[in-house]
């Protein structure tokens, strides 16, 4: 019995840190778009082709630029022939023929080590992830589930990497992105249920099980999931824009953006309604792990809304990018985690066992 709980610790701890440094991973990503240095590496996995960035322009080639922007190109050529053979032909054209892929990125160290610390950070997760799945071992006899959710989420953060890879190639090509951050959002979510699968026995039924409830809640998670990705869609507009006007006349921006932010931006209200009707709902459950998750939920999205008004009105101050698109991720955490605890804390009133006395 210690072992096994040991065992659970172990894989608990292990958990809830990779799902931890999952969201400082986002904050990271963030922080590397707002400040426009995505392509402060050129080349993937390398950095300038050294696994240590340089410090000094003078520690490149003179031909640096052109060097890279070939071996980009040349990375996409076989990206699109590949895609191109199975059948994905108008994605194929799009990478091929997006011009993002021709533009020349000067080095600059400030950039360089921004995303060179971004990629460390993503090793870091990798190495998590990994232990993860060690940990996850013992769960093969116990309830399989749990090994596979954390072996799920090592397999797609490898995808993660490659698609970072791509990201790079493309010179950050912005459907490839939205997928990034998508995929981000799921391998969280498999983490979070894996560790609360692996303690599933201690929730006990402390409410009853509503149908209209689980509905709502995955209801909000879904819209919230889908908002996220409008709000990246937007980014990436941002950053067209951004460079069309070379990061200058910033106060002007927001009017150049295009439909996904004026829905982005008006639906928030709509999403800010639903959310404070879920939570009286769950309110009136007055379970103490519930209500506390969903004043956190509340608190967030409160934020989000107030971060929003801010980069709409006051000319997207980049400071706040990234804490917007993190507090995000983090609101769709917590609505999962609801949805996690409301199924584990009703299952057993959802299914009530009859006794039959003798």
């Amino acid at each position: 019995m210690a072992n096994k709980s040991f065992q659970y610790k172990r894989f608990r701890n292990i958990g809830v840190l990779t799902v931890f440094a999952v969201y400082f991973l986002i904050l990271v990503g963030g922080i590397v778009r707002s400040t426009g240095s995505g392509m402060g590496c050129p080349d993937w996995p390398k950095c300038f082709g050294s696994w240590v960035p340089p410090t000094d322009v003078s520690q490149l080639p003179d031909d640096y630029l052109e060097v890279y922007k070939q071996k980009r190109i040349e990375k996409n050529q076989k990206l699109a022939g590949y895609l191109d053979n199975i059948g994905f032909d108008n994605v194929s054209s799009a990478i091929f023929s997006h011009p993002s892929q021709y533009i020349e990125t000067e080095f600059n160290v400030t950039k360089t080590w921004i995303e060179y610390l971004n990629r460390l950070v993503g090793v870091l997760i990798g190495i998590f992830i990994f232990l993860t799945v060690v940990y996850a071992v013992p769960f093969l006899k116990r309830d399989k589930t749990v090994f596979y959710l954390a072996l799920g989420s090592f397999l797609l953060v490898g995808v993660q990497g490659w698609l970072g890879s791509i990201v790079v190639s493309t010179n950050l090509l912005p459907i490839t992105i939205t997928i990034h951050m998508a995929l981000a959002l799921v391998i969280v979510a498999m983490l979070q249920y894996a560790v609360a699968r692996a303690d599933k026995n201690s929730f006990s039924a402390e409410i009853s099980y509503s149908p209209k409830l689980n509905l709502l809640l995955w209801i909000l998670a879904t819209v919230t999931f889908g908002q996220i990705l409008l709000g990246t869609q937007v980014r990436e507009e941002v950053d067209l824009v951004s460079f069309m006007l070379g990061g200058t006349e910033r106060a002007t921006w927001v009017e150049k953006l295009g439909t996904s932010f004026y829905i982005h931006r008006s639906f928030s209200i709509v999403l800010l309604a639903l959310h404070v009707y879920v939570a009286l709902q769950i309110y009136r459950l007055q379970n103490r792990r519930l209500n506390m998750l969903t004043s956190a939920m509340l608190v967030i999205v409160g934020a989000e809304v107030l971060i929003g008004v801010l980069l709409s009105y006051f000319a997207i101050p980049p400071v706040l990018q990234p804490l917007h698109l993190t507090l995000a991720a983090l609101l769709f955490g917590v609505q999962f985690q609801l949805l996690i605890i409301y199924h584990y804390a009703s299952r057993k009133a959802e299914n009530p066992q009859v006794v039959v006395d003798k």
